[in-house]
């Protein structure tokens, strides 16, 4: 009697560990089987080329919208002046030359970033080209904003390194740079005044591609959202899973 309960206690334990072991290979299994087609009806290839078609089309609209004459100073995108500079724009209100300084700055910042605009769709294309199947995928099913994420982290030095320059040459083509230098040493003669630091550079490029990812993304919450807005079977296809 003792070894048959014994003998039922060693079946139930051997049934026990193989039906964990079982349980834990069929868990493998569909794991691997999420990586490999996470998206039912979809491969990764037609995945990822969706999902790239469609950032090529949105940065695509999103380059050429600001680089056209006011996509920046007349849109939502527009670079209004740094903090620092109104403080020297209300102070030089009555200093001759520069009674206008706000407007005149305003609109020579936005012109430099319309003409730099144009230098972030290579960098872009080669941060698309770059993205793995893997990543695609998981943009695809990520938040509304995935795609402008991944290219603000995977593109953002190297388009600081491309804009600044052109902003410079484009400042320097309406005498902005020369125009704030003036403006802030008028201003910092001024008795008691906390100096100004003189460079307009580093402000433009940063508050142009802070304007060029917000419409980029405003792009991709478009495709994601709008049906009319995808373009070809692909983007209907590979969008059409992350609506459900």
């Amino acid at each position: 009697m003792k070894k048959t309960i014994l003998l039922s206690f060693a079946l139930l334990a051997f049934q026990a560990g193989a039906y964990a072991q079982l349980n834990n290979v069929l868990n493998k299994a569909k794991n691997a089987v999420k990586e490999v087609a996470p998206v039912a009806g979809l491969s990764q290839e037609e995945a990822g080329n969706g999902l790239k078609e469609a950032l090529n089309v949105g940065v695509g609209e999103a380059v050429e919208f600001l680089h056209a004459k006011d996509g920046y100073f007349k849109s939502p995108y527009k670079i209004l002046m740094p903090e620092e500079a109104l403080k020297v724009s209300n102070k030089l209100k009555a200093v001759p030359g520069f009674s206008n300084l706000e407007a005149d700055l305003t609109e020579r910042m936005n012109r430099a970033a319309e003409d730099a605009a144009e230098k972030a769709k290579p960098i872009f294309v080669k941060a698309i080209k770059e993205m793995s199947f893997q990543d695609a995928l998981n943009i695809l099913m990520g938040k509304q904003d995935a795609a402008t994420r991944y290219l603000e982290s995977s593109t953002s030095q190297a388009l600081y390194a491309a804009f600044k320059p052109i902003i410079q040459e484009s400042l320097d083509k309406v005498n902005a740079r020369t125009y704030w230098r003036e403006a802030v040493t008028a201003y910092n003669k001024i008795p008691l005044v906390t100096k100004t630091n003189p460079e307009l550079d580093d402000h433009v490029t940063r508050m142009a591609l802070a304007g060029m990812f917000k419409l980029v993304e405003k792009k991709e919450t478009s495709i994601r959202t709008d049906v009319n807005q995808r373009s070809s079977d692909l983007l209907k296809k590979v969008f059409a899973k992350q609506d459900k």
